[in-house]
């Protein structure tokens, strides 16, 4: 079902759910697709995508309060009947700007366009009994935390366990607190085509809120304004839309002017264009994509911000020690494919999609990586090992387990003092191997880095 230009902020983010539920699609995807065809105002499309990412985020609670408001229980309803439902609910319950007669009046209107008297009748009552009492709804203080904080927080069961049993309860609370939040948006200025200032500048002018980020060097942070990526800095190739954390993985890999790179998973390119940018566009970026299409975005990244060092290569990054010279790289940045449990913030369906069983798979083909592409390195050389994670078992437990099988890398001492970043210092001295960055600790995505230099000399 296409969502049809100039209709509601309602119906779009409706049709949007159903389909990120039914077909797996990707809620931030699909945001940006059905916004760009919907042709709904400013205001409208903020309304629909906090709608959208609210009703995610929030599924387990709305849908605990819905049960005892839906006699027939919620597995009977169709399902846009229930999406409807717990969208309207998160409107009565997360956003005070709305009045509860609207999100009610709303609710009812698309349900007579979409539905039998009957379903009109079931949206009205069960909306209009919970608006009446909405400051009473509750929680239950259950005496288990992961129980407790699954429901406070709207997360899988197993994901607070698991959390709690890292981190420590409070910890794990502020994790799941932090990735409910908005997201915030950054952007990386083009060190070759302008400096910080006179970009921040240009922004305010443009009637940005923008700030200096305390993270990176390069960054700027953007508390309020429009799509970036439509402004004549953006196309004139002045910054690249990133990540706070992300901007530090290429600075970490320390790369220097004519030195031969290899960025193993480079899509879409922001790694491998900043690794560019910091050389100085000399010497030789490689990115590598197992996608076509993915290496052909990276192709255009790189055009868009007038970089010649960037190279691009496509295929499985397992079989890169087979397409490629032993020993000749300077630097590798392997930013492994992961579970992305650090950026639930960005794509709240991740959390409802994920499993015990997926993060056991993916990391068996981490180690595999590693061990394929640290044969690329040149002696003194550093490998940059980089997730969107917080998972200890695609980190700091998988560099200990690499470390173990290769004793001709060791850890390379870091090159950037975490504690003078703003609020990193909390994630410096976090773990023993590298930094693992909260999402709470500078509300950027939860990003884990670290540095293996290969030894100069190695012993039998």
């Amino acid at each position: 079902m296409l969502t049809r230009r100039g209709g509601s902020a309602r119906e779009a983010a409706l049709d949007m759910l159903l389909r990120i539920e039914r077909e797996g699609a990707y809620s931030n995807l699909e945001l940006n697709r059905t916004l760009k065809e919907a042709g709904l105002s400013k205001a409208d499309a903020g309304l629909a995508t906090e709608l959208v990412y609210g009703t995610i985020q929030r599924r387990l609670t709305l849908d605990y309060w819905l049960e005892r408001f839906v006699a027939r229980g919620l597995d009977k309803l169709q399902p846009w009947v229930l999406v409807l439902l717990r969208m309207s609910l998160y409107q009565l319950v997360y956003l005070d700007r709305i009045p509860p007669h609207a999100a009610v009046g709303e609710a009812v209107k698309i349900a007579k366009r979409r539905g039998h008297p009957g379903v009109v009748s079931l949206v009205n009552g069960v909306l209009r009994s919970l608006a009446g009492c909405r400051d009473e709804l509750s929680l239950p203080d259950d005496p288990d935390p992961a129980r407790r904080l699954s429901l406070k927080h709207s997360f899988p069961q197993w994901l607070a366990a698991r959390w709690i049993e890292v981190y420590g309860e409070e910890t794990a609370e502020a994790v799941m607190a932090a990735l409910n939040e908005r997201p915030r948006t950054s952007i990386r200025v083009n060190r070759l085509r302008g400096g910080r200032r006179s970009v921040l500048e240009r922004l305010k002018a443009e009637g940005f809120d923008a700030k200096t980020s305390l993270l990176s060097p390069a960054g700027i942070v953007i508390r309020r304004g429009g799509n970036l990526a439509d402004t004549d800095g953006y196309k004139d190739g002045e910054w690249t839309v990133q990540d706070e954390a992300a901007m530090l993985v290429a600075e970490a890999c320390g790369p220097e002017p004519g030195m031969q790179v290899l960025d193993c998973c480079a899509a879409p390119g922001g790694k491998s264009t900043h690794l560019a940018e910091l050389m100085g566009d000399v010497g030789l970026v490689l990115a590598n994509d197992i996608h076509p299409h993915k290496a052909k975005l990276i192709e255009d990244h790189a055009q868009r911000l007038g970089l010649d060092n960037v190279d691009t290569l496509s295929g499985d990054a397992l079989q890169l020690a087979e397409r490629l010279e032993a020993a000749s790289f300077d630097r590798i940045l392997l930013d492994a494919p992961c579970s992305g449990l650090g950026v639930i913030r960005r794509k709240p369906d991740l959390k409802w999609a994920k499993t015990p069983e997926d993060i056991t798979e993916i990391t068996g083909i981490q180690n595999a990586l590693l061990d394929s592409v640290s044969g690329l390195l040149k002696p003194g050389g550093l490998l940059v090992y980089s997730t969107c994670t917080i998972e200890p078992r695609e980190n700091a437990e998988m560099v200990a387990s690499f470390l173990s099988r290769h004793p001709e890398f060791e850890l390379a001492d870091e090159l950037i003092s975490w504690e003078e970043r703003g609020a990193l210092a909390a994630a410096a001295g976090r773990v023993e191997a590298g930094l693992q960055i909260l999402p709470q600790d500078a509300h950027s995505d939860g990003f884990y880095i670290v540095r293996l230099r290969r030894k100069l000399i190695e012993k039998n």
